[in-house]
This record gives structure tokens, sequence and C-alpha cells, in this order.
């Protein structure tokens, strides 16, 4: 059963209006009885669009009712009302809905809007796949839209930590280790362009790039060199 008083009627099940992108936002959610009792209550949001949420709470209003909510994050408030809840095929109680008074891009979050324009970015990518466009300018896109998707991922990561009282700082070296990925990956690719003779000594920026390659190429052979050593 949900923790509701068994004089508030039942809440019919929601309509949701449009996506819905999952993330994890703390939320103070705040009401008036009927009584004119003031109540707070902490809740996650576990799914989010501009019009609305899911938010998991213990305690909540009646159908129609007025909240006020406020995230934790970034100390917004704005406008709701609750208007259902959410419940698995075998009957376990989800979390209720609220819907915002007035549609909100950003009340939610960065986490949020990354999340959306991570969607919205695989759907031009379905376009241009769709368009003839030569293979490699799309493996070009498909490559940004994946760090972005990381991106989104440790920007989720870092607030989740933060809210467990964890330390956020070991998302970090993940990042360290995508980028490093990310640029094994760029590094091949300027192979081939030069294997190709689609980059050459006359190629914009080439003169900076061979500094910064020598550059880095010292320091990690002398991190090489210096684990070598301890070991």
């Amino acid at each position: 059963m949900d923790d509701r008083t068994a004089d508030q009627p039942p809440i019919r099940p929601e309509q949701r209006r449009s996506s819905r992108f999952s993330v994890v936002v703390p939320v103070e959610v705040k009401w008036q009885e009927p009584s004119g009792k003031i109540v707070k209550q902490a809740a996650q949001a576990k799914e989010v669009n501009a019009q609305g949420g899911l938010l998991e709470m213990k305690i909540y209003p009646w159908v129609g009712g007025d909240l006020e909510l406020t995230n934790l994050l970034s100390g917004q408030t704005t406008q709701a009302r609750l208007v259902g809840t959410r419940r698995s095929k075998d009957g376990a109680f989800l979390g209720v809905a609220v819907a915002l008074v007035v549609p909100n891009e950003t009340f939610w979050g960065v986490n949020f809007l990354l999340r959306k324009t991570s969607a919205e970015l695989a759907k031009i990518e379905q376009t241009i796949k769709s368009g003839g466009v030569e293979h490699r300018i799309l493996r070009e896109f498909r490559d940004a839209l994946d760090y972005l998707r990381k991106t989104a991922w440790a920007v989720q990561e870092w607030q989740e930590r933060q809210l467990q009282k964890r330390d956020p700082q070991t998302v970090l070296p993940l990042l360290t280790t995508e980028r490093i990925r990310r640029a094994t990956q760029l590094n091949k690719a300027i192979e081939t362009d030069l294997a190709t003779h689609e980059a050459t000594g006359e190629t914009t920026g080439m003169d900076e790039f061979l500094r910064s390659v020598e550059s880095l190429y010292q320091r990690v052979a002398d991190l090489r060199k210096d684990d070598e050593a301890e070991r």
C-alpha cells in the first residue's frame, strides 16, 4: 500500500505527454495540507522531462495537490501538481508523477539537458546515415556523439556520488581514461590520413601538431621509464 492517509482519494495512473530521461535529482517537495499545515518532504526525481517527472518519496498529498519543488543541487524552485503514480506490473509502488505548472527545460539541471541533447543528436545521426553522407564524416559524428554520451554519464555519476556522500573525485580518473582512449583513436585516424596523403606537411596546424606529439611522447616515455624502474 502507498504511504498515504486513509481519507485521501486514490491516485489515478499518470498520462505521460513526452519521453522522459533517467536522471537522479534530489528535490525538496513542499505543500500545504487542508488543515493549513506546511509539509516538506525529501524526494528524488528518477525520470524527468520539461513537463514533469517521476519522484520517489514516501509521503505525498492528494491528487491535484499543488506542490513547490526545489532542486537541491541548483536551488531552483518551481510550482507543480501531483497528477498520478506509477506501479510495476506486479503492483509495486514506484513513485508519484508530478506535472510542472509551467514547462521548464532547465529545472532538472544539466544532466537532463545533456541526456535530452544526446537523444536529439542520435536522431540526427539516423538522418545523416540515410542522407548518403561520406562515411568518414558520419564516423566523426558518431565519435563526437559517443564522447558526449560519456560526458553526460560522468555528470550523472558526479551528482549521484555527491548525493550518496561518496567522493565525486573518483569520477575524474574515468574521464582521463576516456580521454586517452579518444586521443588514441584520433591519432590512428591521423595516421590513416597521412598514409592516404589526405594530410601533408602543408596541412594547416601540422607544425603545432608535431610539437604537441613530440612533447606528449616524451612525457609518456618518461612515465613508462619511471614505472619500469619502480618494478
